[in-house]
Protein backbone atom coordinates (compact mmCIF):
# COMPACT_ATOMS: atom_id res chain seq x y z
CA UNK A 1 0.00 0.00 0.00
CA UNK A 2 1.50 3.42 -0.89
CA UNK A 3 1.10 6.00 0.79
CA UNK A 4 -0.14 9.07 -1.06
CA UNK A 5 0.17 12.62 0.46
CA UNK A 6 -2.04 15.43 -1.99
CA UNK A 7 -0.89 18.82 -1.58
CA UNK A 8 -3.74 21.23 -2.86
CA UNK A 9 -7.39 20.07 -1.90
CA UNK A 10 -9.14 22.54 -4.47
CA UNK A 11 -11.20 21.51 -7.63
CA UNK A 12 -8.59 19.58 -8.54
CA UNK A 13 -6.77 18.21 -5.56
CA UNK A 14 -10.43 17.28 -4.03
CA UNK A 15 -10.99 14.91 -7.01
CA UNK A 16 -7.05 13.62 -6.62
CA UNK A 17 -8.07 12.84 -2.65
CA UNK A 18 -10.95 10.70 -4.10
CA UNK A 19 -9.32 8.95 -6.41
CA UNK A 20 -6.54 7.98 -3.68
CA UNK A 21 -9.28 6.54 -1.29
CA UNK A 22 -10.77 4.69 -3.92
CA UNK A 23 -7.56 3.02 -5.42
CA UNK A 24 -6.84 -0.62 -3.89
CA UNK A 25 -2.86 -0.32 -3.81
CA UNK A 26 -2.79 3.44 -1.83
CA UNK A 27 -3.53 5.28 1.12
CA UNK A 28 -4.23 8.74 1.81
CA UNK A 29 -0.73 9.48 3.88
CA UNK A 30 -2.26 13.33 4.68
CA UNK A 31 -3.91 16.68 2.74
CA UNK A 32 -1.95 19.60 2.54
CA UNK A 33 -3.68 23.21 2.33
CA UNK A 34 -3.15 26.36 3.47
CA UNK A 35 -6.85 26.73 3.95
CA UNK A 36 -8.06 25.23 7.29
CA UNK A 37 -12.34 24.34 5.89
CA UNK A 38 -10.26 21.80 3.42
CA UNK A 39 -9.52 19.91 6.45
CA UNK A 40 -9.76 16.18 5.87
CA UNK A 41 -11.02 14.67 9.37
CA UNK A 42 -9.97 11.38 7.55
CA UNK A 43 -6.60 11.61 6.87
CA UNK A 44 -3.94 14.07 8.71
CA UNK A 45 -4.22 17.85 8.00
CA UNK A 46 -1.35 20.48 7.18
CA UNK A 47 -1.17 23.57 6.79
CA UNK A 48 2.12 24.04 5.28
CA UNK A 49 4.18 21.71 3.59
CA UNK A 50 7.16 22.30 5.77
CA UNK A 51 4.79 20.66 8.48
CA UNK A 52 4.36 17.09 6.33
CA UNK A 53 5.60 14.55 9.18
CA UNK A 54 4.46 11.59 8.14
CA UNK A 55 5.43 8.44 5.83
CA UNK A 56 5.19 9.56 2.16
CA UNK A 57 6.15 7.51 -1.05
CA UNK A 58 4.53 9.46 -3.44
CA UNK A 59 3.01 13.32 -3.31
CA UNK A 60 0.39 14.75 -5.51
CA UNK A 61 1.12 18.57 -6.34
CA UNK A 62 -2.34 19.99 -7.11
CA UNK A 63 -1.61 23.63 -6.43
CA UNK A 64 -1.81 26.93 -8.16
CA UNK A 65 0.93 26.30 -11.06
CA UNK A 66 3.38 29.08 -9.57
CA UNK A 67 3.64 26.68 -6.65
CA UNK A 68 4.34 23.68 -8.20
CA UNK A 69 8.62 24.66 -8.83
CA UNK A 70 9.37 24.93 -4.84
CA UNK A 71 6.65 22.60 -3.81
CA UNK A 72 8.22 19.79 -6.40
CA UNK A 73 11.90 20.54 -5.06
CA UNK A 74 10.68 20.32 -1.54
CA UNK A 75 9.05 17.06 -2.62
CA UNK A 76 12.77 15.74 -4.48
CA UNK A 77 14.87 16.59 -0.90
CA UNK A 78 12.56 14.36 1.10
CA UNK A 79 12.77 11.16 -1.60
CA UNK A 80 8.95 11.65 -2.30
CA UNK A 81 8.17 10.74 -6.03
CA UNK A 82 5.46 13.16 -7.69
CA UNK A 83 2.62 13.18 -9.84
CA UNK A 84 2.69 17.28 -10.79
CA UNK A 85 -0.45 18.56 -11.89
CA UNK A 86 -0.48 20.27 -15.17
CA UNK A 87 0.77 22.62 -16.08
CA UNK A 88 4.31 21.46 -15.30
CA UNK A 89 5.43 25.01 -13.97
CA UNK A 90 5.32 28.51 -14.48
CA UNK A 91 8.24 28.71 -17.21
CA UNK A 92 10.39 26.08 -19.51
CA UNK A 93 13.27 26.94 -17.50
CA UNK A 94 11.33 25.78 -13.93
CA UNK A 95 10.44 22.68 -15.85
CA UNK A 96 13.72 22.14 -17.01
CA UNK A 97 14.65 22.60 -13.50
CA UNK A 98 12.86 20.49 -11.83
CA UNK A 99 13.73 18.01 -14.15
CA UNK A 100 17.17 17.96 -13.05
CA UNK A 101 16.53 18.03 -9.37
CA UNK A 102 14.31 15.47 -9.22
CA UNK A 103 17.05 13.12 -11.23
CA UNK A 104 20.01 14.35 -8.75
CA UNK A 105 17.08 12.99 -6.02
CA UNK A 106 16.52 9.65 -8.14
CA UNK A 107 12.96 10.63 -7.31
CA UNK A 108 10.62 9.79 -10.41
CA UNK A 109 8.20 11.62 -11.69
CA UNK A 110 4.84 11.95 -14.14
CA UNK A 111 2.89 15.08 -15.04
CA UNK A 112 -0.76 15.28 -14.80
CA UNK A 113 -2.41 15.76 -17.90
CA UNK A 114 -4.83 13.13 -17.16
CA UNK A 115 -6.88 13.06 -20.74
CA UNK A 116 -4.32 10.66 -21.83
CA UNK A 117 -5.95 8.36 -20.12
CA UNK A 118 -9.27 8.52 -21.36
CA UNK A 119 -9.15 5.04 -23.33
CA UNK A 120 -11.41 6.57 -26.33
CA UNK A 121 -7.94 8.72 -26.99
CA UNK A 122 -6.02 5.46 -27.44
CA UNK A 123 -8.59 4.95 -30.10
CA UNK A 124 -8.22 8.09 -31.77
CA UNK A 125 -4.09 7.83 -31.51
CA UNK A 126 -4.21 4.31 -33.19
CA UNK A 127 -6.62 5.85 -35.76
CA UNK A 128 -4.27 8.11 -36.69
CA UNK A 129 -0.93 6.07 -36.48
CA UNK A 130 -2.44 2.99 -38.75
CA UNK A 131 -3.73 4.76 -41.80
CA UNK A 132 -7.33 4.53 -41.42
CA UNK A 133 -8.03 8.22 -42.55
CA UNK A 134 -4.75 8.59 -44.53
CA UNK A 135 -2.09 11.22 -43.90
CA UNK A 136 -4.03 13.51 -41.80
CA UNK A 137 -4.56 17.40 -42.91
CA UNK A 138 -6.83 19.22 -40.94
CA UNK A 139 -7.97 19.31 -37.32
CA UNK A 140 -10.56 21.42 -35.86
CA UNK A 141 -11.26 21.25 -31.88
CA UNK A 142 -13.43 23.52 -29.84
CA UNK A 143 -13.69 24.25 -26.14
CA UNK A 144 -16.83 27.05 -24.60
CA UNK A 145 -18.08 26.90 -21.41
CA UNK A 146 -19.05 29.85 -19.01
CA UNK A 147 -17.48 29.61 -15.89
CA UNK A 148 -19.72 30.74 -12.98
CA UNK A 149 -18.17 34.13 -11.54
CA UNK A 150 -17.48 32.93 -8.26
CA UNK A 151 -14.54 30.96 -9.63
CA UNK A 152 -12.50 34.36 -10.31
CA UNK A 153 -13.02 34.64 -6.81
CA UNK A 154 -9.42 33.89 -5.85
CA UNK A 155 -7.27 35.97 -5.98
CA UNK A 156 -4.69 34.04 -8.37
CA UNK A 157 -7.39 33.11 -10.62
CA UNK A 158 -8.09 37.29 -11.24
CA UNK A 159 -4.50 37.65 -12.48
CA UNK A 160 -3.66 34.34 -14.00
CA UNK A 161 -7.34 32.39 -14.77
CA UNK A 162 -6.61 32.79 -18.21
CA UNK A 163 -8.66 29.17 -19.62
CA UNK A 164 -5.37 28.64 -22.21
CA UNK A 165 -2.64 27.87 -19.26
CA UNK A 166 -5.42 26.08 -17.21
CA UNK A 167 -8.07 24.59 -19.77
CA UNK A 168 -6.51 24.53 -23.35
CA UNK A 169 -3.28 23.36 -21.66
CA UNK A 170 -4.79 19.82 -22.09
CA UNK A 171 -5.94 20.13 -25.61
CA UNK A 172 -2.17 21.59 -26.57
CA UNK A 173 -0.78 18.11 -25.34
CA UNK A 174 -3.83 15.74 -26.61
CA UNK A 175 -3.37 17.88 -30.05
CA UNK A 176 0.84 17.07 -29.48
CA UNK A 177 0.19 13.29 -28.47
CA UNK A 178 -2.51 12.34 -31.32
CA UNK A 179 -1.24 14.30 -34.55
CA UNK A 180 2.63 15.49 -33.49
CA UNK A 181 4.50 18.73 -32.83
CA UNK A 182 2.77 22.01 -33.35
CA UNK A 183 5.35 23.79 -35.64
CA UNK A 184 3.99 27.79 -36.31
CA UNK A 185 0.97 29.20 -34.28
CA UNK A 186 -1.05 32.07 -34.81
CA UNK A 187 -3.84 33.90 -33.86
CA UNK A 188 -6.01 36.69 -31.69
CA UNK A 189 -7.44 36.37 -28.84
CA UNK A 190 -10.46 38.63 -26.65
CA UNK A 191 -11.35 40.04 -23.01
CA UNK A 192 -14.01 42.12 -23.83
CA UNK A 193 -16.88 40.07 -21.95
CA UNK A 194 -15.13 40.22 -18.11
CA UNK A 195 -12.82 42.93 -19.11
CA UNK A 196 -10.18 41.23 -17.09
CA UNK A 197 -7.27 41.89 -18.72
CA UNK A 198 -6.95 38.73 -19.36
CA UNK A 199 -7.23 36.14 -22.26
CA UNK A 200 -11.03 34.84 -22.37
CA UNK A 201 -11.81 33.67 -25.54
CA UNK A 202 -9.81 33.65 -29.27
CA UNK A 203 -8.92 31.37 -32.33
CA UNK A 204 -6.16 29.75 -32.91
CA UNK A 205 -4.78 28.51 -36.10
CA UNK A 206 -1.65 25.82 -36.27
CA UNK A 207 0.43 23.95 -38.40
CA UNK A 208 1.97 20.62 -37.45
CA UNK A 209 5.22 18.99 -38.30
CA UNK A 210 3.50 16.90 -40.61
CA UNK A 211 2.12 19.53 -42.72
CA UNK A 212 -1.44 19.38 -41.15
CA UNK A 213 -2.84 22.19 -40.28
CA UNK A 214 -5.73 23.06 -37.29
CA UNK A 215 -7.69 25.73 -35.22
CA UNK A 216 -8.76 25.91 -31.64
CA UNK A 217 -11.61 27.91 -31.20
CA UNK A 218 -12.36 28.40 -27.17
CA UNK A 219 -13.69 30.78 -24.53
CA UNK A 220 -14.66 30.65 -20.76
CA UNK A 221 -17.55 33.23 -21.60
CA UNK A 222 -19.73 31.08 -23.53
CA UNK A 223 -22.08 28.14 -22.73
CA UNK A 224 -22.03 25.25 -24.99
CA UNK A 225 -22.55 21.49 -25.53
CA UNK A 226 -18.53 21.69 -26.90
CA UNK A 227 -15.83 20.90 -24.42
CA UNK A 228 -13.60 18.12 -23.80
CA UNK A 229 -15.49 17.52 -20.30
CA UNK A 230 -18.80 18.12 -21.78
CA UNK A 231 -17.95 15.79 -24.14
CA UNK A 232 -17.13 12.89 -22.23
CA UNK A 233 -18.03 13.94 -19.11
CA UNK A 234 -14.99 13.36 -16.86
CA UNK A 235 -15.60 16.32 -14.84
CA UNK A 236 -18.19 16.39 -12.27
CA UNK A 237 -18.55 20.49 -12.17
CA UNK A 238 -19.51 20.48 -15.74
CA UNK A 239 -22.75 19.08 -17.27
CA UNK A 240 -22.47 16.01 -19.72
CA UNK A 241 -23.21 16.98 -23.25
CA UNK A 242 -22.02 13.91 -25.01
CA UNK A 243 -21.29 15.92 -28.53
CA UNK A 244 -18.41 15.55 -30.34
CA UNK A 245 -15.70 18.04 -30.09
CA UNK A 246 -12.80 17.66 -31.94
CA UNK A 247 -12.57 16.66 -35.85
CA UNK A 248 -9.79 15.31 -37.58
CA UNK A 249 -9.63 14.60 -41.91
CA UNK A 250 -6.90 13.20 -43.79
CA UNK A 251 -6.60 11.59 -47.52
CA UNK A 252 -9.02 8.83 -47.00
CA UNK A 253 -11.52 9.75 -44.23
CA UNK A 254 -11.77 11.74 -41.10
CA UNK A 255 -12.70 10.93 -37.35
CA UNK A 256 -14.75 12.42 -34.40
CA UNK A 257 -14.10 12.41 -31.18
CA UNK A 258 -15.03 11.35 -28.87
CA UNK A 259 -17.80 9.33 -30.60
CA UNK A 260 -14.93 7.57 -32.33
CA UNK A 261 -17.19 8.18 -35.71
CA UNK A 262 -14.66 6.87 -38.33
CA UNK A 263 -15.60 8.02 -41.98
CA UNK A 264 -14.56 6.42 -45.13
CA UNK A 265 -15.13 4.45 -47.88
CA UNK A 266 -15.08 8.12 -50.54
CA UNK A 267 -12.87 8.76 -53.57
CA UNK A 268 -14.29 12.24 -53.84
CA UNK A 269 -16.80 14.35 -53.17
CA UNK A 270 -18.61 12.37 -55.66
CA UNK A 271 -19.39 9.66 -53.18
CA UNK A 272 -20.61 9.72 -49.76
CA UNK A 273 -18.11 8.64 -47.12
CA UNK A 274 -19.62 5.80 -44.73
CA UNK A 275 -20.17 6.13 -41.25
CA UNK A 276 -18.66 3.29 -38.69
CA UNK A 277 -18.66 3.86 -34.52
CA UNK A 278 -15.34 2.71 -32.97
CA UNK A 279 -15.73 1.13 -29.78
CA UNK A 280 -13.79 2.26 -26.42
CA UNK A 281 -13.37 0.94 -22.94
CA UNK A 282 -14.75 3.28 -20.51
CA UNK A 283 -12.31 3.91 -17.70
CA UNK A 284 -12.43 7.11 -15.38
CA UNK A 285 -8.65 8.90 -16.27
CA UNK A 286 -7.97 10.22 -12.26
CA UNK A 287 -8.07 6.37 -11.41
CA UNK A 288 -6.27 5.51 -14.40
CA UNK A 289 -3.53 7.76 -14.09
CA UNK A 290 -2.84 7.57 -10.52
CA UNK A 291 -2.54 3.48 -10.83
CA UNK A 292 -0.01 4.27 -13.23
CA UNK A 293 1.70 6.69 -10.66
CA UNK A 294 2.02 3.88 -8.22
CA UNK A 295 3.54 1.81 -11.14
CA UNK A 296 5.66 4.69 -11.74
CA UNK A 297 6.65 4.92 -7.90
CA UNK A 298 7.45 1.21 -7.91
CA UNK A 299 9.61 1.11 -11.00
CA UNK A 300 7.37 -1.04 -12.72
CA UNK A 301 6.68 1.73 -15.83
CA UNK A 302 7.98 4.80 -16.95
CA UNK A 303 5.67 8.07 -17.22
CA UNK A 304 3.82 8.14 -19.64
CA UNK A 305 4.02 11.74 -19.44
CA UNK A 306 7.56 12.73 -18.53
CA UNK A 307 9.01 15.92 -17.17
CA UNK A 308 10.61 16.88 -20.56
CA UNK A 309 6.89 15.69 -22.38
CA UNK A 310 5.44 18.00 -20.32
CA UNK A 311 7.86 21.11 -20.86
CA UNK A 312 7.37 20.66 -24.91
CA UNK A 313 3.01 21.30 -24.16
CA UNK A 314 4.07 23.95 -21.40
CA UNK A 315 6.80 25.32 -24.16
CA UNK A 316 3.46 25.68 -26.96
CA UNK A 317 0.80 26.95 -24.59
CA UNK A 318 2.79 29.80 -23.27
CA UNK A 319 3.72 30.79 -26.85
CA UNK A 320 -0.07 30.62 -27.75
CA UNK A 321 -0.91 32.46 -24.48
CA UNK A 322 1.58 35.51 -25.09
CA UNK A 323 0.48 36.09 -28.90
CA UNK A 324 -3.07 36.41 -27.48
CA UNK A 325 -2.52 38.28 -24.88
CA UNK A 326 -0.06 40.52 -27.12
CA UNK A 327 -3.10 40.92 -29.72
CA UNK A 328 -5.64 41.78 -26.79
CA UNK A 329 -3.04 44.53 -25.88
CA UNK A 330 -2.74 45.67 -29.95
CA UNK A 331 -4.93 44.62 -31.18
CA UNK A 332 -2.82 43.56 -34.33
CA UNK A 333 -2.81 39.55 -35.07
CA UNK A 334 0.12 38.01 -34.24
CA UNK A 335 1.96 35.14 -35.56
CA UNK A 336 4.60 32.97 -33.98
CA UNK A 337 7.24 30.88 -35.94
Amino acid sequence: MRRILVIGAGLIGSRHVDAVRRHPGCVLAGVVDADPARRDDAAPFFRDLFDVDVAVDGAIIATPTGLHHAQGAHCAARGWHMLIEKPVATTEEQALDLAQVAARANVRCLVGHHRRYHPAVDVLREVIDSGAIGDPVSSTLMWSVRKPDDYFGTLWRQSEGSPVMINLVHDIDLLRFVLGEITDICGFGADHQRAGGRVESGAVALRFASGACGTISFADTAPSPWGFEAATGENPNIATSGQDMWWITGTKGAVSFPSLTLWTGARDWSQAPRADRLPAQSAVPLDAQLGHFIDVIDGRSAPVISLDDARHTLKTTRRIEALLAADIKTGRVVHVV
